[in-house]
């Protein structure tokens, strides 16, 4: 079985672009959770498509997620 952070950097690499550090790793998981918990779990991955095509960094996505987790 691949571990989290082969597939990741291998994934990266198959995209053409650096694997994301570990606070983006960190942001982005917490990004799935706040739109999991906010709503169904089937949002965490859409969540996180919206903020990438968005072009948001992960710290900003997430922020922008707690924000509305809040109201």
């Amino acid at each position: 079985m691949t571990t989290t952070a082969e597939w990741v950097s291998a994934y990266a690499e198959a995209a053409g672009i650096s694997p994301p550090s570990q606070d983006d790793i960190d942001a982005l998981l917490q990004l799935a959770a706040v739109s999991a918990h906010a709503s169904e779990r089937t949002a965490a991955p859409i969540t996180c498509w919206i903020a990438a095509t968005a072009g948001l960094t992960p710290a900003r996505a997430l922020a922008l997620a707690e924000s509305m987790r809040r109201t």
